[in-house]
């Protein structure tokens, strides 16, 4: 990883600052603490940020905040002070694994020499970390899967999964948003919990550098919990990790 960024033109409207070439928990907590220190200067004309693996992307009006000056600003505020490195959210999000809700689970247990009981309890063993919010909206993509799980992506991607898989798919995991999407990951189950709700004052739940758990649940307890987040429920539990 290197200290030194890289400005790079994303059109008129937007400026991408990486941060190193490694995708890694390192480079990606300094994109995520440059993220928070820009937010808290409130710098007039910034439209929207992007957190990813290694790079910030910055969406802004060159009217209000020519790109140069912008530039500046990210300089003005590199590196990130302690305060905008520390704390996280780590939730816990239930899951209904197997069967309808998890079709690939059997066959990723096949190709890893383990039984799918094996599977869901390494998968759900784990904490990940989110890398990303991406792809579609509240798409989460998640390091931290277990290497005894890394599965090549399948060879014949669904046009169309159901909402809200919890899937695998090379060295990643993720959680899905609550809308049908195309798809090369195995899925190994689904949640009741909504990643992504425009009728919530917060649409997305989950941000870059959020921890994640999953729990095991039945199939009474799924449906229950899913008739609650359509109620509005967010029903994942989190707490707050000071740094």
């Amino acid at each position: 990883m290197s200290d030194a960024l890289t400005f790079l033109d994303a059109g008129d409207c937007g400026l991408t600052v990486e941060l190193g070439e490694a995708v890694d928990e390192a480079t990606n907590a300094l994109v995520i603490a440059l993220d928070k220190a820009l937010a808290a200067q409130d710098i007039p004309g910034i439209v929207e940020m992007v957190p990813t693996y290694r790079s910030l992307s910055i969406l802004f009006d060159p009217v209000v905040i020519p790109k140069q000056v912008l530039r500046e600003r990210v300089l003005a505020v590199w590196p990130p002070d302690a305060a905008a490195r520390g704390g996280f959210r780590r939730w816990t999000i239930p899951v209904l694994y197997g069967g309808e809700a998890g079709e690939d689970l059997e066959e990723v247990a096949r190709q890893h020499g383990l039984t799918p009981e094996e599977v869901i309890n390494l998968h759900a063993g784990a904490e990940y970390r989110v890398y990303m919010i991406g792809f579609a909206p509240g798409f989460a993509y998640l390091g931290g899967l277990p290497e005894k799980l890394h599965t090549s992506r399948r060879t014949d991607p669904r046009l169309q999964i159901p909402p809200s898989s919890i899937s695998i798919g090379g060295k990643q995991a993720a959680i899905c948003p609550p809308l049908p999407v195309p798809s090369g990951w195995h899925l190994l189950g689904r949640t009741p919990v909504r990643t992504y709700d425009p009728a919530r004052k917060e649409p997305f739940l989950l941000s870059a550098g959020d921890r994640i758990r999953f729990r095991p649940v039945s199939a009474q307890l799924y449906r229950e919990m899913a008739r609650a987040a359509e109620a509005g429920d967010v029903v994942a539990e989190v707490e707050t990790i000071d740094g």
